[in-house]
């Protein structure tokens, strides 16, 4: 007990040591009690909370990737919290429990309603990998913990191994050609199915591959008679899929020969468009009460802004209104190769001098000490072109390894005036912000985390610090109205990309044409935009959502029913959600146990702010 006091009496001195030095350690970055007893707690946030530990232990035991046991199992979750959801007596809730509820029960229906996709995805897959189900019933009779019997493992491997083979060999013959010849029986062949699907057959023949690898090492020599049973036709079944993915990719998505592997970012670009229903679901869940024509001519409108407002940047650099003259002057200030970190520096401090200089928002000290900053990877930055950011900030700018011409585009894309606007994007009062502030504040809405909260947040910002006069010289707007273009056009192209309206290559040639982009930036973006690892509705979240959240501040800010801090921490303070929900919580509108009311921001949105010319 006294050597406790002791220490304990030691970290007190050392702790006074450290306040009266003012450091960033001192008393102004630790946080008063009092002030994180939660003033608005949901009732339901121990029910989100086990909702999401219950999904997470589902998430391991069901391992094996789209398998039959983990269909079942995830449609009879979600069925069964949906039942359980409604014994919730919801007339006693709260503002904030009634969000909750209608949070996880519009998470439940659109997990259930992506359910129904990848069914309908599966069905046009099946053709290429009808093995699919059996391969992935392995993993999941392993995790069943049922004894394994190898003679049968062995026909299974063997079995599949000659269908692989069989469907190579047809996708290698392509399509069928009519034989002329009298009695002649047409030869076997595949149907035809689009690049597209193509495309997703052969990510799953690997996703499979990977799943069965991992299924075979658990047993590989601790099982005498597995190993002496499966080796060879493991073997066999593991070369057969390699050369099967590659087929597909080269035989009919269009790989070139030498890029026919998953991880070849130099291939075409495919996507999978998901069509008018399948954007339909995804806005109802993000409750957009528009179609995806009204949300391209939101963005229309907020390009012809930017593009006005960039002619008269051009001008006051003497360009008159030859803008995108002016844009290669500004993307030819790239610092050297070795000064790019310096710059982010730079900027992010100088964002954080500005923000210290106004009481719009709250940046605690530990937020401004806990970023960090790291290097993007040339392979990375082939599908990521630009920063991206949060817990750190990652950088693109070229390495030694790369071409003349990459290392050019990447220089020129990463210039100062560009990285003025979007520094700050990434760490405060961005993403990092939005990051350090989720982890501390209502916890559990972090299930219910949405690009329209997190990017829209973000590009809130940068439509903020425009209004605000951040970016004092025509260069530096040229920049910011670079990046707010960008958002405007991946609306448009990733809208009637999803339509069936637009290819990838015309997305690229839309961006060159529309917003400057260089080539190969564009590709990187439109790659990054359909590769499959972001949601369909992810590039339109940027422009989308932060034109929401500047209705919301008009609607309660300029109104003057809140002040800018208490707006601006509310949102990052509630956690990640739609932003109609948002509204919903901070302006007292009705929730009912159906939802919210269709909200129609665009129609109250505050008209966009343009510098006065030559200032």
């Amino acid at each position: 007990m006294k050597r406790l006091i002791v220490i304990s009496s030691l970290l007190l001195a050392s702790a006074s040591s450290t306040f009266a030095q003012g450091t960033p350690a001192g008393r102004d970055s630790i946080p008063n009690p009092t002030d994180l007893i939660k003033r608005a707690e949901s009732e339901l946030a121990p029910v989100v909370s086990r909702f999401s530990d219950d999904l997470r232990s589902v998430g391991r035991r069901y391992d094996a990737d789209d398998s039959p046991a983990q269909r079942r199992r995830l449609r009879d979750f979600y069925n069964g919290w949906n039942t359980r959801l409604r014994e919730v007596d919801f007339d006693k809730l709260s503002q904030e429990g009634k969000a909750d509820y209608v949070l996880l029960g519009n998470y439940l229906k659109h997990e259930l309603f992506l359910l129904d996709r990848q069914e309908k995805q599966r069905t046009e897959t099946a053709v290429l990998v009808p093995f699919a189900d059996r391969l992935l019933s392995l993993q999941d009779t392993r995790r069943n913990l049922m004894t394994i019997d190898p003679r049968a493992s062995s026909a299974t491997l063997a079995a599949i191994t000659r269908e692989v083979d069989s469907l190579r060999a047809l996708v290698e013959a392509g399509p069928a050609k009519p034989d002329t010849a009298k009695g002649a029986k047409p030869k076997p062949s595949l149907p035809k199915v689009s690049r597209p699907v193509a495309n997703r057959a052969a990510n799953s023949v690997d996703d499979i591959h990977r799943v069965v690898s991992n299924w075979y090492r658990y047993y590989d020599g601790y099982d005498p008679m597995f190993t002496w049973w499966a080796k060879d036709p493991y073997k066999k079944l593991d070369e057969a899929m390699t050369k099967y993915s590659r087929a597909i990719r080269e035989r009919i998505v269009g790989f070139k020969p030498s890029q026919g592997t998953p991880s070849a970012n130099d291939g075409p670009i495919i996507g999978d468009p998901i069509g008018a229903e399948g954007l339909k679901g995804d806005l109802d869940y993000e409750m957009i009460a528009y179609t995806p024509q009204e949300l391209i001519a939101i963005a229309e409108r907020e390009y012809a802004f930017s593009l006005s407002e960039m002619k008269k940047a051009s001008r006051e650099m003497g360009f008159g209104d030859n803008w995108k003259a002016a844009m290669e002057k500004v993307k030819n200030t790239y610092v050297e190769p070795g000064k790019q970190p310096e710059l982010i520096r730079n900027l992010a401090r100088q964002a954080e001098a500005y923000f210290d200089a106004h009481d719009w928002v709250t940046i605690p000290q530990l937020a401004k000490e806990d970023w960090r900053m790291e290097m993007l990877s040339p392979e990375r930055q082939r599908v990521a072109p630009f920063f991206l950011g949060g817990e750190s900030i990652l950088v693109a700018y070229p390495t030694d390894g790369m071409t003349e011409e990459e290392k050019l585009m990447s220089l020129r894309g990463n210039n100062p005036h560009f990285s003025h606007a979007t520094v700050f994007h990434e760490l405060n009062p961005g993403h990092h912000l939005q990051g350090f502030m989720s982890a501390r504040y209502n916890t559990h809405r972090q299930l219910f985390g949405t690009p329209f909260w997190h990017e829209g947040n973000s590009l809130y910002w940068e439509m903020f610090l425009y209004d605000k006069g951040f970016h004092a010289s025509p260069e530096d707007r040229i920049g910011a109205l670079f990046w707010r273009m960008h958002r405007s056009a991946r609306i448009i192209f990733s809208m009637n990309f999803h339509l069936g309206k637009m290819t990838p290559e015309q997305a690229v040639q839309f961006l060159v044409d529309t917003v400057n982009f260089e080539r190969a930036n564009a590709e990187g973006e439109v790659r990054r935009s359909f590769s499959g690892d972001y949601s369909p509705l992810y590039q339109i979240a940027y422009m989308i959502g932060g034109l929401e959240q500047r209705a919301l501040h008009k609607e309660l800010v300029d109104s003057g029913k809140m002040t800018e801090r208490a707006f601006h921490d509310a949102i990052l303070q509630g956690g990640p959600q739609p932003i109609a929900m948002i509204r919903a919580r901070l302006a007292n509108k009705p929730i009912t146990r159906q939802g919210i009311a269709p909200w129609r921001f665009a129609d109250d949105l505050p008209p966009p702010i343009p510098y006065p010319s030559g200032k």
